[in-house]
Parts: C-alpha cells; sequence; structure tokens
C-alpha cells in the first residue's frame, strides 16, 4: 500500500498488535518488512507498558514468505543477525502469539513458528513449499517444526511440500488454537489480554525457560542448573513480594516488571 508502513506496531492494554501490511502481494517479505518487524520487535521488548506481541496480516492472509520479485531486483529479506524477516532468528523476548488467517506459507509458516502460540482460522493453509522450488525452508522451520509436532508428521510436511488446512495443523499439534474464519485476531487478544494480566518478570522468565529447555540437553539436572539463574532473579523481584502481599490482602496486584528498582529483563536466545 503506497504511503503506507508495510509493518503496523498498534499497542492496546499492553498488547502490541504487529500486522504485515502488505495485502497486495500477501503479505510476501522484502527489505522494508524486514526493517519494520525489527523496529516493533525492539519496541515490544523495550517498552515496559508492552507485556506481550501478536503478529498477524493484514488483507486476506499471514505471510507467503519472501517476496520473490525483490529478492530478484537483489533486495534481501535479511538484516544483520536477526534472520529473516528480521524475527526467525532471535524471535522476541516477551510473548508472541500469531493469528493466521488464510494463508502462512514458506517463510510465513517460519515467522509463526518463531512465535510461542499458534492461533489459525478454520479453512488457512499452512505449509513450507520450499522444496518444490528447490530450496529448503532454512529460516527456523525445520528446527521448529518437529518440537511442535510428531516427527514422522513434520518430515511429511517438509519433504513433500504440500500444505496442510489449520484444522489437521491442530490435529497434529502445530496449530494452538483453532478459531472460525474471522476469529484469529480476536482470539489472539483474548490469549494476550490473560497474558498480560500476569507479573511482567515472571511471564518473561517463564518463556526464556520454555523457548531454551527445547534447545538444550535433554538432561533433567541441566535442566534445573538452567533455571536456577532465573528463579533466583524473579524471587528477587518487587513482584515476587507483590503477588504473595496482594493474594494474602485478597486484592489484584499491581506489577512494576521492569521499571527502576527491580531486576532487569533476561536477554533474548534463539529459539
Amino acid at each position: 500500500m503506497t504511503g503506507e508502513p508495510a509493518v503496523l506496531a498498534e499497542p492496546s492494554n499492553g498488547v502490541l498488535i504487529i500486522t504485515i501490511n502488505r495485502p497486495e502481494v500477501r503479505n510476501a517479505v522484502n527489505r522494508e518488512v524486514s526493517a519494520g518487524m525489527i523496529a516493533a520487535i525492539s519496541r515490544l521488548d523495550e517498552d515496559p507498558e508492552l507485556r506481550v506481541g501478536i503478529l498477524t496480516g493484514a488483507g486476506r492472509g499471514f505471510c507467503t514468505g519472501m517476496d520473490l520479485k525483490a529478492f530478484a531486483r537483489g533486495e534481501s529479506a535479511l538484516i544483520g543477525d536477526r534472520g529473516f524477516a528480521g524475527i526467525t532468528h532471535y524471535g522476541s523476548r516477551k510473548p508472541l502469539i500469531a493469528a493466521i488467517e488464510g494463508f502462512s506459507l514458506g517463510g510465513g509458516l517460519e515467522m509463526a513458528l518463531t512465535c510461542d502460540i499458534i492461533v489459525a482460522a478454520k479453512g488457512s493453509q499452512l505449509g513450507l513449499p520450499e522444496v518444490k522450488h528447490g530450496l529448503y525452508a532454512a529460516a527456523g522451520g525445520l528446527l521448529r517444526l518437529p518440537r511442535r509436532m510428531n516427527a514422522g508428521d513434520a518430515a511429511i510436511l517438509a519433504l513433500t511440500g504440500e500444505p496442510v488446512d489449520a484444522e489437521e495443523g491442530y490435529r497434529l499439534g502445530l496449530v494452538n488454537r483453532l478459531v472460525d474464519p474471522g476469529q484469529a485476531l480476536p482470539e489472539a487478544i483474548r490469549l494476550a489480554e490473560a497474558i498480560a494480566r500476569n507479573a511482567p518478570l515472571a511471564v518473561v522468565a517463564t518463556k526464556r525457560v520454555l523457548t531454551e529447555g527445547r534447545t538444550k540437553p535433554d538432561d533433567e539436572f541441566f535442566a534445573w542448573e538452567h533455571a536456577e539463574p532465573e528463579l533466583r532473579s524473579v524471587l528477587k523481584s518487587k513482584d515476587a513480594l507483590e503477588g504473595a502481599t496482594a493474594f494474602s490482602e485478597r486484592r489484584e496486584p499491581v506489577w512494576v516488571g521492569a521499571r527502576p528498582g527491580s531486576v532487569p529483563l533476561p536477554r533474548s536466545s534463539p529459539g
């Protein structure tokens, strides 16, 4: 859309709604989208008033992946070390929810897989068709897909290049919430607001342990050792005291998160 940003970032009630805004090309990712995504994710992670992000697409679908015409002109969707679309390598420190309508294909699905939760409307098409075009899903899709679903089913999806609809994706574990068409964003907002009501530091620490626990050795001792620093950090925070005090006083807690006087947010890491 001429004159409009390629990525919109709209805050509401502690939730940042990030929209890929190129519906005329099915939200294909060019350099402008990548730069806009980096700016939006940085805003989400750095603004203490923002607790959760939602990633969605304008128009009739989520994203079809790389803008091949832009690529043919020599334009790259990779900026620095952030990965495809500025998101697939590190993701975000704070929780991120994908809200999918219509389609999420190729790099678009890899962007969704970077998110912590995937909400998809019935009938939406999800797939990694790269092998059909002499390529492979190099933006994290082959790493993250088997963590969400059975390894054999992940192999079928990746090796055939054939998409599945959201209903099948839900059955396989790829989709976390299945909704009627037009309801992906409203459902994502409901989930985001439920998360945003919780203690910010505890939420970020929880996400980090969940994410890194999937990438570390499958060893219980290692897992405990890895989670221990997060636990100590959260226990020393003002929010931990506030949560206990509010519970004993039978009132809603007032969180301070990473504002002055509290412990800082942990840094992000590849998911």
